[in-house]
Formats: structure tokens, sequence, C-alpha cells
């Protein structure tokens, strides 16, 4: 794996990531879905493992990167700064301009009468995927395996619920039970392509290192603040889902500080 150039270990590291969305919607082939509670803290878990990597994997490596290009002063953590509201206003615009639908509440975005249900729910997964996929190439094209290893870890653990999620969803709207694994499972392969872009632009552009990492920060930070964690308190099962967030969290900072 050392051998592999930034950009591949980006697109495989997101490639795998994105591979376990199809392994979390495996249950649905067999009748065994976990229950909402079950998934509510699996889905906090991973949103806490996510908080702790955007920190110690994109956040303090910006901070570093930027202070190298600047001996002193406010520049770095404005840099940081404002390439955090970057990230997360790139994905709030995604948000609002494609059509897309969340389970819960339903449709958000423009009208797209058009477009069939099914759309609409690759559409929501796709908004959510590719900056999380762009996260884990930037950590690769920036770090190597040290930068995008944890990245990859925590995306791919959040991945899993989530593509329970979808599959259970789908069989909901009628579809059959290998039909919606096999939709869950395409879902996941928007962030190969996000880690693609994020790792050649950060391999080819050094200057751009703390803006690109603290970019993706910035969109995984959204993503976890607008997506995962309402999703997991909608049901009345905000207690398991805080549980699952703090295990993950603390878990993901003793590995990330005791692996280096």
């Amino acid at each position: 794996m050392e051998s592999l150039s930034p950009i591949a270990l980006g697109f495989f590291g997101s490639l795998a990531a994105g591979s376990l969305t199809a392994i979390g919607a495996v249950p649905v082939l067999f009748g065994r879905i976990p229950s909402r509670a079950t998934r509510d803290l699996s889905l906090g878990f991973a949103a806490g493992v996510m908080l702790a990597a955007s920190f110690f994997s994109l956040i303090i490596p910006a901070l570093d990167a930027a202070e190298g290009q600047f001996e002193n002063g406010a520049a770095p953590a404005a840099i940081v700064c404002v390439a955090i509201l970057l990230g997360m206003g790139a994905v709030a615009m995604l948000n609002e301009k494609l059509p897309h639908e969340h389970f819960s509440t339903g449709r958000e975005g423009p009208d797209a009468v058009a477009l069939r249900r099914v759309w609409l729910f690759i559409f929501a997964i796709t908004i959510h995927n590719f900056p999380e996929g762009l996260a884990v190439g930037v950590g690769f094209g920036a770090n190597g395996l040290s930068g995008g290893l944890p990245l990859a870890l925590g995306i791919g653990l959040q991945n899993a619920p989530e593509g329970l999620a979808v599959a259970v969803s789908l069989l909901g709207e009628g579809y059959s039970k290998w039909r919606a694994w096999g939709i869950a499972a395409l879902t996941g392969m928007v962030e190969p392509v996000g880690g693609l872009i994020g790792a050649g632009i950060i391999s080819l552009s050094q200057p751009l290192l703390p803006w690109g990492l603290a970019f993706a920060a910035g969109a995984m930070l959204y993503v976890i603040s607008h997506e995962i964690i309402p999703e997991t308190h909608r049901s009345g099962n905000q207690n398991r889902a805080t549980l699952g967030l703090s295990v993950g969290l603390v878990l993901m900072l003793f590995l990330d500080v005791w692996l280096g």
C-alpha cells in the first residue's frame, strides 16, 4: 500500500469506504433488519468517529500546513476558518439546489415532480457521500496512509448503517430485496469520485493543502450536523444516539493519538 501514489491511495481508500455502504445493506437480503434504536445508536457512533476525524485528521493538519506557509500572525487560523466555512457553504448550496428527499422529513430543494422517488433518494445520498469521499481523498493526498486511513475508517463506519437505512426505505417503497440492496450499494460509489478529485487537487498543488484539508472538514461537519445527527434524533432515540456519538468520538481520539 505504501508504494501507491497519494492519488491511488485516495481513490482506493474512498472506494473501500464507499463499499461499506453495500456491506451495511446486506441484512435486507436475509430479512434480518436491526431495530431503529440500534440503527440510530450505530449512526451516532459513526458521527462521533467522523467528528473526531474531522478535527484530528483534517483541521489540525490544515493549521500545521498553513503555519508552514506563514511565519506567524493570524493568517493560518484565518485560512482554516474561511476554508471550513466554504466547505460547509458548498454542501449547503448543493443541499438547496439539487432536488432530493430525506427519509423522515420528505422532499427538499427545487420541485422535481418528474423525477422518480428512487432518484430523489439517490440525490440525497450523493449530497451526503460526495464530500465524504472528498475528505478521504484529501487526507490521503496530504499525508498518505497516516492522513487518510482514520478518515476512511470513520466514514466507512458511517456508511454501513446508512446503506442499511437506504435499503430498508426502498423495501418500504415496494422494491425487491435484491434491487433495494443494489441501489443502496451504488449510492456509495460516488465516494471514489470525490476521493480521486480530492487527492488529485492536493497532490498537484501543495499551496492548496490547508485550504483543501479545511474545506473537506467543513463539508464533513455540515453532513454530520445537518444529516446524521438529526436523523438519529427523529425517532426518540436521542439518548442512544448521543451515547454512540460519545463512544465513537473518544474511541477515534484514542486511536488517532495512539497510532500516531
